[in-house]
């Protein structure tokens, strides 16, 4: 559907075709940017923190600034340090990507008053869409479908009690300034609302500087709808159809796709319509989202525009064949949008397209996130894989840091259909070798395969209704972890052999009359359980003549037994286990799911214990409240200190009821994973009759959100 603008420009915008192009971003993102503009023939400047000095993007752009420091405040945030990059890089266009300055008014404007093409809408319209509150009053205007609201300001503590009580419950409490589910909190009544307020206008303003926030209805479990507009500077305005993004968790999107399975020809063209006037209303130019809620009535109603690039807009390339960064740089040196655009518009979307969020993660400790170093980061594309599309930011090797957002990569397919579609991004997924840190790939799969996923029948309130104790299981069941953890002894059995100096023919453990088993015991990742694997070989070395998990005798016929593959078979079935070993950490990949595996040492070194009661760091991060102080009497549950981390805060409560003996953080500390923050000597232990929680016991609840 098109739309034009008004009022039309008054004389034909000239053209400016961009040749020097520094993206003001890191990661997937930069490297998304400079694919298309290097094909395009332009030179590409990267920036980035310390932290990223090695990462991929660096190295694949054509010139490289550094920005002294770590956090985005320091770096990707500030636009005199940007400007600088740009002058001395001599770069004639800055492409803000999402995220980060995306959506900063103030950015734009700063970058073509320096005399620099600006990749994206307008200043004014930025401002226009980037207050959520604004935004609304406008859509109405337009007659574009909105929802009620109240603006709940910083300096107000609560708004009118009638006012709040005639929008409905439960209500959502939304950071005005920003998205991405920073500053977003679902309140089911009365009683949360304080709380919730002041949680969520503390995180909007550190994560946007405005801790303004607004209330509205809560719109339980609707579908995530959003369109695609495009707009060029003489006129033209487009909809390019709609995605689907209800996936969510903890208001974020993990799975995307295009079309929606949900979406009839009546509700595409109300939605493309509503679409390009939001576009119209502020005269937009460039790439940009308008998102909907769409209710179990199937109504529509405005939720906010995304005056950027979106994270999922590869789903919408691959259903309509368009580079829509190649049009973003396009428009933004003032060409019209080219006649395939609308070519594409008329003829409507082919195929099914899906796309999967890989963050670095676990879904079943409450999100948490994951920092160190990706030993391995492969998943399956090219001639194996042709459907299969990978916009990562990171590759084997790479940090996954604390500072910034813990998305690694996106993995796209595309098929004919939308079951081969999700069959085959669920395949690629299931195959991917990820090493280092903890993901939501199996999530992601789970999800994917689920019978409800597979019928369409998805909404933002998936995962809770289906439950993180299923779709978070791990693929690997107990049955594959014991043969996976079979396949790690016998391989680090082999990686012994190779590297002996002495008689390394000889198998390890070799005896000349027959003895007790040679045993090894592992942890394994993500449920603590620890596994024993005992073998014995014999004479020939060959195979081990005797096999045992925990004592217990294990009916494996044995094939190839190599430092890094070995293949078992049980029942008649043959199953290869790639394996990875890192000290004392190794990872091992099969057809029955992958699995992280610690062996423990056999004779540890005594060390310093913990003591009862200590509330540890879950992740390195920044102290930003701390609840509590020495005396206080503490309930279980209760909140103790958050953290942020990731642009999200994290709360840590106390494990049983007691009494607080010592705080050891202040506001504005940074710690590591691990470090000691709250000492609660608890009611159990004052009697004599409990231990306290360690670090695994403790627990975690984050303040993220739901969605």
């Amino acid at each position: 559907m098109s739309h034009d603008p008004a009022p039309h420009p008054a004389t034909t915008p000239a053209l400016t075709p961009i040749r020097t192009l520094l993206v003001a971003n890191r990661g997937e993102i930069a490297r998304r940017i400079f694919r298309t503009a290097h094909a395009m023939g332009i030179t590409c400047v990267a920036v980035h923190s310390d932290p990223d000095a090695a990462s991929p993007h660096v190295h694949e752009a054509d010139l490289a600034v550094r920005l002294p420091g770590a956090s985005p405040a320091e770096t990707y945030l500030r636009t005199d340090r940007l400007l600088d990059a740009a002058a001395r890089s001599g770069a004639d266009a800055v492409h803000p990507g999402y995220g980060f300055l995306s959506e900063s008014g103030d950015a734009a404007r700063a970058v073509t008053g320096a005399g620099l093409v600006w990749v994206g809408p307008p200043a004014s319209a930025i401002d226009a869409m980037g207050s959520k509150v604004g935004a609304k009053a406008l859509m109405r205007a337009a007659g574009v479908p909105t929802l009620p609201s109240i603006t709940v300001a910083g300096d107000v503590d609560l708004p009118d009690p009638g006012e709040v009580d005639g929008l409905g419950w439960p209500l959502l409490v939304k950071a005005s300034a920003g998205g991405g589910g920073r500053g977003m909190r679902i309140v089911a009544g009365p009683d949360d609302l304080a709380e919730a307020l002041d949680s969520a206008r503390r995180e909007a303003a550190s994560a946007f500087g405005d801790g303004t926030v607004f209330l509205e209805r809560y719109v339980t479990d609707p579908r995530h709808i959003e369109v695609q507009v495009l707009a060029d500077a003489h006129g033209a305005t487009v909809a390019l159809f709609e995605r689907e993004c209800s996936i969510q968790r903890r208001h974020q999107k993990i799975i995307e796709e295009a079309p929606s399975p949900a979406v009839s020809p009546s509700l595409r063209s109300r939605l493309m319509a509503a679409s390009t006037a939001a576009a119209a209303a502020v005269g937009y130019v460039n790439a940009g989202t308008v998102e909907f809620v769409v209710d179990r009535d199937g109504e529509p109603f405005f939720l906010e525009m995304n005056t950027r690039l979106q994270v999922e807009h590869p789903v919408t390339e691959a259903v309509t064949g368009l580079d829509l960064v190649r049009l973003q740089l396009l428009v933004a040196g003032g060409a019209p949008l080219p006649r395939p655009v609308h070519d594409v518009v008329g003829r409507g979307p082919v195929g099914h397209a899906v796309e999967a969020r890989l963050y670095a993660e676990d879904p079943a400790a409450g999100w948490l996130p994951s920092t160190g170093t990706l030993t391995r980061f492969e998943v399956p594309t090219g001639p194996d894989a042709p459907a299969i599309r990978l916009d990562s930011g990171v590759e084997s090797g790479s940090e996954v840091s604390p500072h910034y957002d813990p998305m690694l990569a996106k993995v796209i397919a595309w098929a004919p259909t939308r079951p081969e579609a999700v069959a085959a991004l669920s395949a690629a997924l299931a195959a991917a070798r990820i090493h280092g840190v903890t993901t939501n790939r199996d999530l992601l799969v789970r999800t994917l395969r689920h019978p409800g996923f597979g019928a369409g029948d998805t909404d933002t309130g998936f995962l809770d209704r289906h439950g993180l104790d299923t779709l978070a299981a791990p693929l690997a069941d107990a049955g594959a972890v014991r043969r996976q953890a079979v396949a790690l002894a016998l391989a680090a059995q082999a990686a012994r052999r190779r590297d002996a100096r002495v008689q390394p023919a000889v198998p390890s453990g070799f005896r000349n009359s027959p003895s007790a088993l040679q045993e090894t015991s592992f942890i394994v990742g993500g449920s603590g359980d620890e596994l024993t694997v005992g073998y014995r070989f014999g004479r020939s070395g060959d195979a081990p003549e005797a096999l045992a998990v925990d004592g217990e005798a294990v009916d494996l016929v044995l094939g190839t037994i190599a430092p890094d593959l070995v293949v078992l078979t049980e029942d008649g079935v043959t199953r290869r286990y790639r394996v990875e070993r890192d000290g004392p950490r190794s990872w091992v990949d099969g057809p029955d799911g992958a699995t992280a595996l610690v062996e423990r040492e056999r004779f540890p070194i005594p060390g310093s214990q913990l003591r009862p009661g200590s509330s540890v760091a879950p992740m390195p991060g920044g102290v930003v409240r701390v609840a509590v102080t020495p005396g206080d009497e503490v309930a279980a549950g209760q909140l103790l200190v958050v953290l942020e981390a990731m642009k999200m805060e994290h709360a840590v409560h106390a494990e049983g009821a007691g009494t607080v003996t010592g705080v050891h953080v202040t506001v504005g500390e940074q710690v590591e994973t691990g470090r000691v923050l709250v000492e609660v000597e608890t009611d159990g232990e004052a009697d004599g009759g409990s231990d306290g929680a360690g670090p695994g016991d403790e627990r975690r609840d984050d303040e993220r959100g739901d969605g």
